[in-house]
């Protein structure tokens, strides 16, 4: 297993080799949510992506190179998602995006993240480490959110934004999974309600009365 992510690091590519490693990672990105990692080769990415066999080496070392690219790759998409996640309303639409996001792909693949997890966290213990860095910076942005409603007076002292975070991001997660298995987007609507309607109960009089 190679120790080094890749053999060309991002920061010293040309604007043209970026822009190249960019598009392996992210046909790689969308082949292994499709078709699993295990299903995805190198020789699979190097047809779809329409580059050369020694272009996918000059950038990437081997395949658990790439895929801890993969990794990265995700979880910056996933984390420019995560706006306005400090106010109920915010919370509540933020809710929606992930229901009807996940209904409009009938359930198929799950969290992009998640998915990865389920067949990497055991297997390559770099990546588990990866992953588990993406959870926490996912984790991180739900926190400062539901901070920022306790600073602003809006949720009640005893409101925990650590263990409400953690709650929210196990809902968001567990109720992805359900409704992959059951291709029905109803176990994560339910699960993310569930933990909303506590941090509602939790909200102030004051921020109640402002609805």
């Amino acid at each position: 297993m190679a120790t080094n992510e890749t053999i060309a690091e991002p920061q010293r590519l040309t604007p043209k080799g970026r822009a190249t490693r960019e598009r392996i990672v992210a046909t790689a990105a969308q082949l292994m949510y499709d078709h699993g990692v295990a299903g995805t080769s190198l020789g699979d990415v190097q047809k779809t992506a329409g580059v050369g066999a020694s272009q996918v080496y000059h950038y990437f070392a081997d395949k658990d190179s790439l895929i801890r690219a993969v990794v990265a790759h995700r979880v910056q998409a996933l984390l420019a998602t995560l706006g306005g996640l400090d106010s109920m309303e915010g919370l509540r639409a933020w809710r929606d995006f992930l229901v009807d996001t996940l209904g409009q792909r009938n359930c198929a693949g799950g969290c992009p993240v998640g998915s990865l997890a389920g067949e990497l966290a055991e297997s390559l213990p770099e990546c588990r480490t990866d992953l588990a860095g993406g959870f926490d910076q996912w984790e991180a942005a739900i926190r400062a959110g539901l901070q920022a409603m306790c600073d602003r007076g809006e949720l009640r002292r005893k409101a925990n934004p650590d263990r409400l975070a953690t709650a929210l991001l196990a809902a968001v997660e567990g109720g992805m999974l359900l409704a992959q298995v059951r291709r029905d987007p109803a176990p994560l609507a339910t699960a993310l309600d569930e933990v909303l309607d506590r941090i509602e109960e939790l909200r102030t009089r004051r921020a109640q009365g402002r609805q």
